[in-house]
């Protein structure tokens, strides 16, 4: 399989590598949108989260979960937790993932 994300995992691309257990792993996102930007990933390929949440809903709670901990861990008190499905959405990896965002003040709507 040619995906980016899945070669990460594989340790065939490097990455900074945040967190990683037999799950997930959470890595700094190369192109940041905000001072803090990691990208929390299944180590299983799904194409989008919602296709990880219908296979494996526990799985998605785990990186959810993991978003949080991630969050207090570096001491971030307020972030954006954001999965992007589908190109219209802005998903431009074809890997499930969740973006954690923090360090500087969210507009809302998001655009």
């Amino acid at each position: 399989m040619d995906c980016l994300f899945c070669k990460i995992v594989a340790g065939e691309i490097p990455a900074s590598i945040v967190k990683k257990n037999v799950l997930y792993t959470a890595f700094n996102d190369i192109t940041p949108q905000a001072p803090t930007h990691i990208l929390i990933i299944p180590n299983h390929h799904f194409s989008n989260m919602a296709e990880a949440a219908m296979a494996n809903p526990e799985l998605v709670g785990e990186i959810f979960k993991a978003a949080g901990e991630i969050a207090s861990e570096i001491g971030l008190e307020s972030y954006r937790m954001n999965v992007n499905t589908g190109a219209g959405a802005g998903q431009s990896v074809f890997h499930a993932h969740l973006h954690l965002l923090g360090g500087r003040t969210f507009a809302w709507p998001p655009g």
